[in-house]
C-alpha cells in the first residue's frame, strides 16, 4: 500500500488520515515488522488491529521471516525467505564500492526449466505478490544496513509471467522507497507476445519506461539456444529479437542483452562472432556472465582467457560489451541453491 491508500486506510478504521503517514514511514523508512512497533499510532488501536483477521501482526504488515543467511568472504549476503504459507524465496545483496545491489526473485521456482539454473529444476509453484516483492528489499536493507542503490529482477522465477504484480512492485519501489526507474533492471529469458505487453504496461502504469530490460540470449543461435532453454522451442530467436525492436520503438529504451559463458560450450570465438552478427545494427547492449556451477549439470565455467577472448571479439565488431563480475561463489550465490540445498526446512537456521 502506498502512502493515500494508508491515508484512506487509516479514515476507514476511525483514526485520521496523518495515521497512514505515519504508517508509510515505519513500513518503508523504518522497516517494521509488527504493528507492536509503530508507537505512534494508539496503543489501542493497535490491540484492535491485532485482534481483527488475518490473524496476528505478522500479517498485517506483511513482512516475510528469514530462514537463512548465507554470506560470501565478498560480502554478497544470500537471504531464504519464509512466506506465510510455508514457501521460501532467495534474495540477495551484492555490495560494491559505493552501490549495494538487491536481486529479487518474482516467483517461487520458475517454469522456465533453463538447464544451468538451479532454480528451474524444481518447477513454479507459485508467483509472488507486490509485498513479497518489496519485502526482499527491505530485508536485505536491514540485514547489511545500508540503503540500497540498484535493484535487479534476476533472482528466482520469470519476471514477464508475473508482470502485472512486477510493475506494481517497481512503482513501488519507487514511490515509496524512493528508487529511480533507472535503477531497476528487469531481466526475462523472453515469453512470447509479452515484450510489446510489456512495453504499452510500463508507459500505462509507470508513467514512462525507463527500467532496463535485459533479455537472456546465452546462445547466438535457435539449435544450441533450445538445448540449454527447453521452452525457446516456442520462441525462435528471431522473434524474440523482432519483440525486442518492437519494445525499443515503444519506449525507446535500449535493451541489454545477457550472455551467460559456459566453458567449452557457447564460450568459442566462432560463438562471439554469431552473437555479433545476430545483433547487427541493433541498439543494445551485451553482458557477459561467466557461468555459476550447479550441483545438478555439469557445464564448467569458461576460462578467463575464453571470456577475454568472447569479449574482445565482440568490441572488435562495434558490439557493446562488458563482463559482469562474479560474485558470492562460496555461499550458494547461482540461482535457487540455497533454497535448494535447504529444501524442506521451514525454521530459521542460524547464520554462517
Amino acid at each position: 500500500m502506498g502512502l493515500p491508500a494508508l491515508e484512506a486506510w487509516a479514515k476507514d478504521h476511525g483514526q485520521a488520515a496523518f495515521r497512514g503517514r505515519q504508517l508509510h514511514d515505519w513500513l518503508y523508512a523504518k522497516g517494521a515488522r509488527q504493528l507492536a512497533e509503530v508507537s505512534v499510532l494508539p496503543k489501542l488501536f493497535r490491540e484492535q488491529l491485532s485482534a481483527q483477521p488475518p490473524e496476528g501482526a505478522f500479517d498485517w504488515m506483511g513482512r516475510s521471516r528469514e530462514l537463512h543467511r548465507s554470506i560470501a568472504s565478498d560480502g554478497t549476503t544470500k537471504l531464504l525467505l519464509g512466506t506465510r504459507d510455508g514457501l521460501s524465496i532467495e534474495t540477495v545483496g551484492i555490495p560494491a564500492e559505493g552501490r549495494l545491489t538487491v536481486c529479487v526473485s518474482s516467483q517461487v521456482g520458475c517454469s522456465m526449466a533453463c538447464r544451468f539454473c538451479a532454480t528451474g529444476k524444481g518447477g513454479l509453484q507459485r508467483s509472488l505478490a507486490v509485498h513479497e516483492i518489496v519485502d526482499q528489499v527491505l530485508s536485505v536493507r536491514e540485514v547489511m544496513e545500508q540503503r540500497p542503490s540498484h535493484v535487479v529482477f534476476m533472482g528466482m522465477g520469470e519476471p514477464l509471467l508475473n508482470i502485472e504484480v512486477v510493475l506494481a512492485a517497481i512503482h513501488c519501489l519507487c514511490t515509496d522507497l524512493g528508487m529511480a526507474q533507472r535503477q531497476i533492471t528487469v531481466s526475462t529469458v523472453g515469453v512470447p507476445r509479452t515484450l510489446p505487453r510489456l512495453a504499452e504496461l510500463a508507459l500505462e502504469r509507470l508513467g514512462r519506461a525507463q527500467f532496463t530490460l535485459a533479455v537472456s540470449l546465452h546462445a547466438p543461435d535457435q539449435h544450441l539456444r533450445e538445448e540449454l532453454i527447453p521452452t525457446a522451442h516456442a520462441y525462435p530467436l528471431e522473434a524474440l529479437l523482432e519483440d525486442c525492436r518492437r519494445y525499443v520503438a515503444v519506449t525507446g529504451r535500449r535493451v541489454s542483452f545477457e550472455y551467460i559463458l559456459l566453458g567449452g560450450l557457447n564460450d568459442q570465438p566462432r560463438h562471439a562472432a554469431a552473437l555479433a552478427q545476430l545483433l547487427r545494427g541493433f541498439q543494445s547492449h551485451v553482458n557477459l556472465i561467466p557461468y555459476n556451477p550447479i550441483a545438478e549439470e555439469e557445464f564448467q565455467r569458461p576460462m578467463p582467457a575464453a571470456v577475454e577472448g568472447f569479449r574482445r571479439a565482440l568490441q572488435e565488431r562495434h558490439v557493446a560489451v562488458s563482463v559482469r563480475a562474479s560474485r558470492g561463489l562460496d555461499a550458494d550465490a547461482a540461482c535457487g541453491q540455497l533454497r535448494r540445498r535447504l529444501e524442506g526446512s521451514l525454521e530459521p537456521v542460524p547464520a554462517r
